[in-house]
């Protein structure tokens, strides 16, 4: 199965956090493609470090469940702690797209239910899967992108020479 993970980090070496949390993704499945790295300011708690968030495409044989629950490994194992809702995290790793399944468990929503709204997951995966078809509003992810109101700034990381 083609899943879409999105990753995001503000604590520590942020850097270091995505590239240790891709190095583990291989352990669930092969990573195909990977997004750009964006710095974005974080959301619904503002009063924290920002963010930086990438994309990542893989192929699994792993069931939506047991990949959360590799997942929730994976971000404990690079000391994720669990704190704040949209809190601090040295790493958070969320199933952002798992093919064009649809599920809602109290443990598990597929696709991700704030993808839509939510321009530092999409603007990644527009890198790797612009053409992807979100599997309930049929949009794609570049047309999510696109109808987003201007505002929560989303920038590549590092910036490029003579930017921010």
């Amino acid at each position: 199965m083609i899943v879409h993970i999105g990753l995001g980090s503000n604590l520590g070496n942020r850097a270091a956090n995505l590239r240790d949390a891709i190095t583990a993704l291989a352990g669930v499945g092969e990573v195909e493609a990977e997004s750009r790295v964006y710095e974005t300011a974080p959301l619904y708690v503002t009063d924290q470090p920002a963010f930086l968030n990438m994309a990542v495409r893989i192929r699994t044989t792993l069931s939506p469940l047991d990949l959360l629950h590799r997942l929730k490994g994976i971000e404990s194992q690079l000391g994720r702690v669990a704190a704040v809702r949209y809190g601090p995290r040295r790493i958070d790793l969320d199933i952002l797209l798992y093919g064009e399944v649809v599920l809602e468990t109290a443990e598990l929503a597929l696709p991700h239910p704030r993808l839509p709204e939510r321009r530092f997951a999409l603007a990644p995966l527009a890198d790797i899967a612009a053409d992807t078809r979100h599997p309930v509003s049929g949009l794609t992810v570049a047309a999510m992108l696109a109808a987003l109101p201007e505002g929560d700034e989303v920038r590549q990381y590092p910036p490029r020479a003579g930017e921010g």
